[in-house]
């Protein structure tokens, strides 16, 4: 890991989005500052495409596609995106479900690879896997977000209550034996029959919506993030970024961000910001 100030001008400059983290990341403890909201405008005027990636559910993304100024948002640990205004069409890029007609009409899409009939009845599934879990597991609890959510189920182990690492660990194990694959951050236990991560979700958006080929997107992308929920994120970028806070975390990544802010959550993004900005701002043109 390296300092910002050692980002080079040619490496920002060569930079065609940044892909970054909600919680911990740009937002601090849920709540989304000053500093953190104008480093995205700053990043957008400076002419970079913006990409929120996040486990949290589709019900968001639609808010955020709405009032942010970002271009896409990835939910629900890349299972499904959410585009609006002129997203480019692509044929297999998957099927809106209910949050608007078209993506090109200046509305919310919402891009999922399964129809709408297959993925309730898997949700359906995972809803009743999940109300068993937590009847047995009393500390734990359906979190308030589901209603939300389109294609997993989340467990509320962090954010209003406080469920002991050895039963999420019986949690997850018991889950695993059911054939459900489990996905951990630090507020959620997440639900999901989904092969997807962040990073294959986000490759693919910008491969069917964008145009990018999907190897270079990993050489034209930068990632911010906080923790080890962003691992494979961390490993499937060229440039990557960690607001300071993802130092707690470095025993859970098998490759750490390539790049550290010395400020922690919505602080470290704005300063990551600053610098791409910058170095872009006085780089010469390639």
């Amino acid at each position: 890991m390296e300092p910002l100030s050692l980002l080079t001008p040619d490496a920002a400059r060569a930079l065609a989005g940044v892909i970054f983290d909600l919680d911990d990341t740009v937002l601090d403890h849920g709540a989304l500052t000053e500093a953190a909201y104008g480093a995205l405008f700053r990043l957008r005027e400076a002419g970079l495409t913006l990409i929120a990636c996040t486990g949290r559910p589709a019900g968001w993304g639609e808010v955020l596609q709405r009032q942010w100024p970002i271009d896409a948002t990835i939910a629900e640990n890349g299972a499904v995106a959410l585009v609006r205004g002129q997203a480019r069409p692509s044929a297999g890029a998957g099927h809106q479900r209910g949050l608007a007609r078209s993506a090109d009409d200046g509305r919310v899409a919402l891009l999922d690879g399964m129809n709408r009939e297959a993925r309730r009845a898997r949700r359906a599934e995972l809803v009743a896997l999940a109300d068993d879990v937590v009847r047995r597991f009393p500390a734990a609890a359906l979190a308030d977000d589901n209603e939300q959510r389109v294609t997993d189920v989340t467990i509320d182990i962090g954010e209003h209550r406080q469920v002991p690492p050895e039963d999420v660990q019986k949690m997850r194990a018991e889950l695993r034996e059911r054939g459900v694959r489990t996905l951990l951050s630090s507020v959620h236990l997440h639900l999901t029959r989904d092969p997807s991560d962040k990073a294959t979700g986000v490759v693919r958006l910008l491969s069917t919506r964008f145009g990018e080929d999907p190897t270079r997107a990993r050489y034209r992308y930068a990632f911010v993030g906080d923790s080890g929920n962003d691992g494979v994120a961390f490993a499937a970028f060229a440039l990557t970024f960690g607001v300071a806070n993802v130092r707690a975390h470095l025993g859970k990544l098998s490759v750490p961000p390539r790049f550290v802010a010395s400020l922690p959550m919505g602080r470290g993004f704005a300063e990551i910001a600053h610098r791409i900005t910058e170095l872009r701002k006085n780089a010469p043109a390639p």
